[in-house]
C-alpha cells in the first residue's frame, strides 16, 4: 500500500486530506509540526510527503534539505501562492506545488501524478468482490473478468482514485473525455450505468443530485 506522510500544522486541513487519501485507498500519517516530521522522515520510508511550508519548529524549506537525500517524492501545500515561492519550492526538489485553498480532486490528481512518475502506483483496489489491478489493466468480480471499454476503464478509475468523494459531472467529462461537456449530452450517464451493471455497483455508485457522483464502499 502506498504510504503518505501529510506535514500540516492546521489539524483540520491534515485530517480532511488524510479522510480522503484513505479512503482512495492511500495509507496516511499526520504530522503537525516540523520537528516531528523531521523524526518521522528519519524513522520512517514514505512513497510520498505532502508538506506545508509554513510550520512550527522547523518549516517546510529545512525539511526539504533532509528529504532530498533520500528521494523521496514531495508535493508542497501551502497558502504561499506568490511566483517567487513557487520557483523556490520546486529549485529546492519538491514535484509539485499546490496552493490552498484546492479542491480535493485537484490534490487526488496531483497525487496520483506525482507517484506515477516516481514509478509507486496503486498496485491493487477491492470494493467488494471486485478487485482491480492498475498495472495489468485487469478487473475482476468473484473471480471472473470483467470486460470493460477503454473509457468505462478510465471512468472506474477516476471513481477509484476519488473514492468518498463527490465529483462534478463536468470534472469527470474533463478528466475522461477532455474538453467541456455539452449540457445536452447522455454520454457520461451512459458509461456509469454500463459499469453500475457489470460491476454490481447499483448501490456503491451513487448519483448526487445537481453534482454528479460518488463511489462509495
Amino acid at each position: 500500500m502506498i504510504k503518505i506522510l501529510i506535514v500540516e500544522d492546521e489539524k483540520p486541513i491534515a485530517n480532511l486530506i488524510d479522510w480522503n487519501l484513505t479512503g482512495c485507498g492511500y495509507h496516511c500519517e499526520c504530522v503537525y509540526d516540523g520537528r516531528e516530521a523531521a523524526d518521522r522522515i528519519e524513522e520512517n520510508e514514505y512513497d510520498l510527503i505532502l508538506l506545508d511550508i509554513m510550520l512550527p519548529g522547523v518549516d517546510g524549506f529545512e525539511l526539504m534539505e533532509q528529504i532530498r537525500p533520500t528521494r523521496t517524492p514531495v508535493i508542497f501545500i501551502t497558502a504561499r501562492g506568490a511566483v517567487e515561492d513557487r520557483v523556490k519550492g520546486l529549485r529546492a526538489g519538491a514535484d509539485d506545488y499546490l496552493v490552498k485553498p484546492f479542491e480535493i480532486v485537484e490534490l487526488t490528481a496531483r497525487v496520483e501524478s506525482v507517484l506515477r512518475r516516481a514509478g509507486k502506483t496503486q498496485e491493487r483496489y477491492e470494493i467488494g468482490d471486485v478487485v482491480i489491478e492498475p498495472r495489468s489493466m485487469t478487473v475482476t468480480k468473484g473471480g471472473e473478468p470483467v470486460t470493460l471499454t477503454y473509457k468505462e476503464y478510465e471512468l472506474l478509475l477516476l471513481f477509484l482514485r476519488n473514492r468518498g468523494i463527490a465529483l462534478y459531472r463536468e470534472t469527470i467529462y474533463q478528466r475522461v473525455w477532455g474538453g467541456e461537456m455539452d449540457p445536452d449530452t447522455r454520454t457520461l450517464d451512459l458509461h456509469v450505468q454500463r459499469l453500475r451493471k457489470k460491476l454490481g455497483w447499483q448501490k456503491q455508485l451513487v448519483s448526487i443530485y445537481k453534482v454528479g457522483y460518488r463511489l462509495e464502499g
